[in-house]
């Protein structure tokens, strides 16, 4: 099918690639088991809440947002919940050292108990055994550990990729008139000055729509600021920009209280910054990121 312009100009197909993730399963023995579930469409949801009518005992292997947030949601249904993770402290890596333990202390008041620095390394039936010698007995298992963004298609086309797609500031790929959005698309971020991969739907649908009016002719920049949020039971956790490593975590507030900021610094500017009952602070924090880059 030929598309013409206004002018009567034929205008050239072009191709969006937005193929998304899938969630990493357990390489264990019986991981397949059909109380094993991961969490990632509407049907995974229905799935575990069909399950959580008769089960008393749930375990979450990881301790990522989507781990949490489902042991929170675990916990809200009177369910005993344990999560075994191998890092020493949930979420450090992406909110530091501060955050990681308030959150994991937020979990143990509402009952979740941690087996930190574990893993899963097999499923008996409704038994787990962990790595260190331990067994925990489970009616439904929720597997948290992260996403593989699909890449089969895009590697097939042969191209240019890069722990992901690369692509350029208007999003198009290494072949002409091929663009990629969403998970699988890593771009070059005005914010932070790296190349960067986000799996986080706003940015997605952000993506999708600067995608979109490129391939009518926008010739318009990918510039938003990554922004994502975390429900924890009644704590919502704010983020807004990206800081995959920091020399300083500044914080304003009180993060046991519940009211803080926290900024992620590299060399005195400000990457990223969460926030918890702070939401002011927050869009205040996203509109300097996005002056800086105003002309």
């Amino acid at each position: 099918m030929i598309f013409f312009t206004g002018a009567q100009e034929p205008f050239r197909p072009r191709l969006l690639l937005a193929t998304g993730a899938e969630p990493v399963r357990l390489p264990v023995p019986s991981a397949d088991l059909p109380h094993v579930h991961t969490l990632r469409s509407l049907a995974d949801c229905r799935a575990i809440i069909a399950e959580t009518k008769s089960a008393k005992r749930a375990l979450v292997v990881g301790a990522s947002f989507i781990g949490l947030e489902a042991a929170a949601a675990l916990r809200s249904r009177d369910m005993e919940v344990h999560v075994v993770a191998p890092e020493t402290r949930p979420m450090e890596r992406v909110l530091g050292p501060q955050l990681g333990d308030f959150i994991r202390a937020l979990h143990e008041e509402h009952g979740v108990v941690f087996h930190l620095g574990e893993t899963v390394s097999a499923f008996d039936g409704r038994r787990a055994t962990l790595k260190g010698g331990g067994t925990l007995e489970t009616d439904v298992v929720v597997v948290g550990v992260g996403v593989r963004p699909r890449l089969a298609l895009a590697e097939q086309a042969g191209l240019t990729m890069d722990r992901g797609v690369v692509v350029d500031a208007y999003l198009r790929t290494s072949v002409p008139d091929i663009y990629a959005a969403g998970d699988i698309a890593r771009w070059p971020d005005p914010h932070s000055g790296a190349a960067i991969r986000v799996e986080h739907w706003v940015v997605a649908e952000r993506q999708g729509q600067t995608a979109a009016r490129n391939m009518l002719g926008a010739d318009e920049r990918f510039d938003a600021v990554p922004f994502f949020w975390s429900q924890h039971y009644d704590v919502p956790i704010n983020y807004v920009g990206h800081a995959e490593q920091w020399d300083e975590i500044a914080i304003d507030g009180s993060v046991a209280a519940k009211d803080c900021v926290v900024r992620y610094k590299s060399k005195g500017r400000v990457l990223a910054v969460a926030s918890i009952y702070r939401d002011l602070d927050s869009l205040k924090a996203e509109l300097a990121m996005e002056q800086a880059l105003s002309p």
